[in-house]
């Protein structure tokens, strides 16, 4: 699996998935994820990624036509991209090692249904330890409610959860 993690935001990008990795992969990867971008693409200033041998110069060179650093992390040290190995560890736990996984196009569903839920629905603690949904508006205080709604996602693995009318 190969995604894009936004930092400021805690937004996932899916890329793909294939059981066998290569260069011309993450390099076609890498064009795809521009070109979805598109002019948001502009926003960003650099790339952290590790140093597995799929990401050659080819794929470097991607990034950097839109003025893109490369940033790589140092060997053996899995810290220095800690938001991307949090995520990893995040929809493991919750998600895919919670059900059997069929084949590729099967995890492919999962992830999307995921990385929706992830990136729409679930609370993300960060800025000023806010716990918020990233859709939600900031300038509204929440009171509980006498009645809540639950949405199933992903057949009920995981759920979100609202407020009723």
């Amino acid at each position: 699996m190969s995604f894009v993690l936004e930092l400021g935001t805690r937004r996932v990008h899916i890329l793909g998935i294939t059981e066998h990795p290569t260069a011309a992969w993450a390099t076609q990867l890498a064009r795809n994820c521009l070109a979805d971008l598109g002019e948001r693409a502009d926003r960003f200033r650099y790339l952290i990624r590790d140093r597995d041998s799929i990401f050659t110069d080819a794929f470097d060179a991607v990034f950097a036509a839109e003025n893109i650093e490369i940033k790589k992390s140092a060997p053996q040290c899995p810290k220095m991209n800690a938001f991307a190995e949090r995520w990893v560890k995040t929809v493991r736990a919750e998600c895919t090692d919670r059900m059997l996984i069929v084949d590729d196009r099967h995890l492919r569903i999962v992830l999307d249904g995921y990385t929706e839920h992830y990136n729409s629905g679930r609370s993300h603690q960060g800025h000023g330890l806010n716990l918020r949904a990233p859709l939600d508006d900031p300038n509204v205080i929440p009171f509980p409610a006498k009645r809540i709604t639950r949405t199933k996602i992903l057949g009920g693995l995981t759920n979100e959860y609202d407020a009723a009318a």
